[in-house]
């Protein structure tokens, strides 16, 4: 163990594990169906110029800045996510850029080709397959292990939330001791806009302990990501030290974040359509299916951003050249011209690509992570405790919330212990 895992660990004594509630701010609000609004606005236009109010307020808007540009269409959603020469991520360069450094998430070709290329060999298909049989399975099996008996869980404070940091941790080659301060840094990062010096310390920790982990696995190299990051090469060009740095910053959360609230999405459809818990249970096959109707019905992640780098037009509306854009996924997700009953839950519907992973250039590098973690946590449930189903005490109130980020903060369920 290093000297600044020493200290983060306080030497052999693991940390108290992290209560991820602890920090109410995480949820990105307590807005809890901002779908209404949503498809109110889309029937407008697809396109809207200037603030909108999606339930929580106007936001402000800065006076010398160009008027900024909603998306709330699935067709006008795509055509900016496929025009990239047009609309820039570089807006991330001063949202995301002061802590996680510099990551693929804020570049444009070919710069973030060139990134991907060297970072993209981790999410290969035998690499997926590894982690799937030999850690994700095993991960699951200990986390249930300690709720089997007791016939009744929280399954987003005892599973969800704590297995997607445990995977990375491991994929990473990170002592188990740590994972805790993993899931506090991870959050704290990710709900930076809620409490800015929080995100930058966190930013500043990660970057702290990594540097004495890239020390060693220089020295002695292993079998984990961070040793193949080390030694990543594409047409003669390596990471150094603060690319690696900042790839990690934006592996930890967004793998952690991801995972978690796409998981229990997926758990509350299922628990909340007894009938089609039912034929995932019949079916294994159907999860898979299951997963992406969730990224549609209830995408973890709801916005993500854009900058205008010429004057436009979208649908009909003006982006003035620096405009800030934003795409909201799950809005275009429900959108009725794409899909038929858009806000029902349904696992049989036609297969029909969504955007809850993102489209184009930009689109979500860790997508088929989060789906085999995804598939192989419920899989694992419904092996070990094949009669889970919802707690039926009114007074729980599961549901999910939030506008940025939406997930269940609760899943409260019972079982027949074992």
């Amino acid at each position: 163990m290093t000297a600044r895992q020493q200290e983060t660990t306080g030497g052999a004594e693991p940390i108290a594990p992290f209560d991820p509630f602890e920090l109410q701010d995480t949820v990105s609000g307590d807005l809890r169906d901002p779908y209404p609004r949503m498809a109110e606005l889309r029937r407008e236009a697809p396109v809207h110029s200037g603030p909108v109010d999606l339930g929580n307020g106007l936001p402000g808007v800065d006076p010398d800045r160009p008027p900024p540009v909603t998306v709330f269409g699935f067709d006008e959603v795509v055509q900016v996510l496929r025009d990239d020469g047009t609309y820039s991520s570089t807006v991330y360069e001063g949202i995301m850029g002061e802590v996680m450094g510099r990551t693929i998430l804020q570049m444009d070709e070919p710069e973030h080709r060139l990134h991907r290329a060297l970072v993209s060999p981790t999410f290969r298909t035998k690499v997926l397959e590894r982690w799937e049989g030999g850690l994700v399975r095993l991960v699951v099996d200990e986390l249930i292990d300690r709720f089997a008996e007791r016939g009744s869980a929280d399954l987003v404070r005892e599973l969800t939330f704590d297995f997607p940091v445990q995977v990375i941790a491991r994929i990473l080659g990170l002592p188990r001791a740590d994972f805790p301060v993993f899931q506090r840094w991870a959050v704290e990062i990710t709900s930076v806009a809620a409490n800015w010096d929080r995100g930058v310390a966190a930013s500043a920790a990660l970057r702290d302990y990594f540097a004495d982990v890239l020390v060693e696995r220089r020295k002695r190299p292993a079998d984990d990501l961070i040793s193949d990051l080390v030694v990543a090469e594409v047409d003669g060009r390596r990471l150094d030290d603060e690319e690696i740095y900042s790839f990690l910053r934006l592996l930890l959360p967004a793998g952690v974040e991801t995972t978690y609230r796409a998981s229990g999405n997926l758990l509350f459809g299922l628990l909340t359509h007894p009938d089609q818990m039912q034929a995932v249970r019949d079916d294994r096959s159907l999860l898979p299916v299951a997963f992406e109707e969730t990224i549609r019905w209830e995408p973890p992640v709801t916005v993500i951003l854009r900058r205008a780098n010429r004057d436009a037009e979208l649908a009909g509306v003006e982006v003035a050249e620096g405009a800030d854009v934003g795409l909201l996924l799950g809005s275009a997700n429900r959108d009725e011209r794409k899909y038929e009953r858009p806000d029902e839950f349904d696992i049989a519907r036609p297969s029909r690509q969504s955007v809850g992973f993102g489209f184009g250039v930009h689109v979500c590098l860790g997508m088929h992570l989060a789906r085999m973690e995804a598939r192989v946590a419920i899989d694992t449930l419904l092996d070990r405790l094949p009669d889970f189903e919802l707690s039926s005490d009114p007074a729980l109130d599961p549901h999910i919330r939030g506008l940025a980020f939406r997930s269940p903060v609760t899943l409260p369920v019972t079982f027949a212990a074992c």
